[in-house]
C-alpha cells in the first residue's frame, strides 16, 4: 500500500466502490441543486443510497474487511476476505444480513491501575 505499510487504512474493493458511487451521487445532486431540478435531486439521493447498498453487498461477498487491522499480508485492497461468509465479529453489517455472531478474541488482562492522586498525596504527609 505504499505510504500506509504500517497501518491498515481499510482500503477495500467495497470501500472504494461505495466511495466512488457516493461521490457520483452527490455530484448529480449538486448539479441538480444548481439547476433547480427536483428530479435530479431525487436521482442523486437514490445513487447515494445505492452506494451504501453496494458497499454492504460487496462486504458480504468478501470484498470488505472486518473491524480492526488485518494481518500485513492481507492489507492489499484487492485481497478477498474468505472469512466473511461466516460473519465478522462485532460487525453490524453481518448481523443485519443474518450472519451469526462469532466470538471475539479475549480482551487482554487489564494492568493494575495507579493509586489515586489523593491517596498518594496523603502518603507523603
Amino acid at each position: 500500500m505504499g505510504a500506509h505499510d504500517e497501518h491498515d487504512m481499510g482500503h477495500t474493493v467495497a470501500g472504494w466502490t461505495g466511495t466512488a458511487v457516493a461521490v457520483a451521487g452527490t455530484a448529480v445532486a449538486g448539479v441538480a441543486l444548481t439547476a433547480g431540478s427536483a428530479a435530479g435531486l431525487w436521482l442523486g439521493g437514490a445513487v447515494t443510497a445505492l452506494a451504501a447498498i453496494a458497499s454492504w453487498v460487496l462486504h458480504l461477498a468478501g470484498w470488505g474487511k472486518a473491524t480492526g487491522p488485518r494481518p500485513a499480508d492481507r492489507r492489499h485492497w484487492r485481497t478477498r476476505d474468505t472469512a466473511a461468509r461466516h460473519g465478522h465479529p462485532d460487525c453490524l453489517g453481518c448481523r443485519l444480513a443474518g450472519r451469526p455472531a462469532r466470538a471475539t478474541a479475549p480482551a487482554p488482562a487489564a494492568a493494575a491501575a495507579p493509586a489515586p492522586v489523593a491517596a498518594r498525596a496523603g502518603a507523603r504527609d
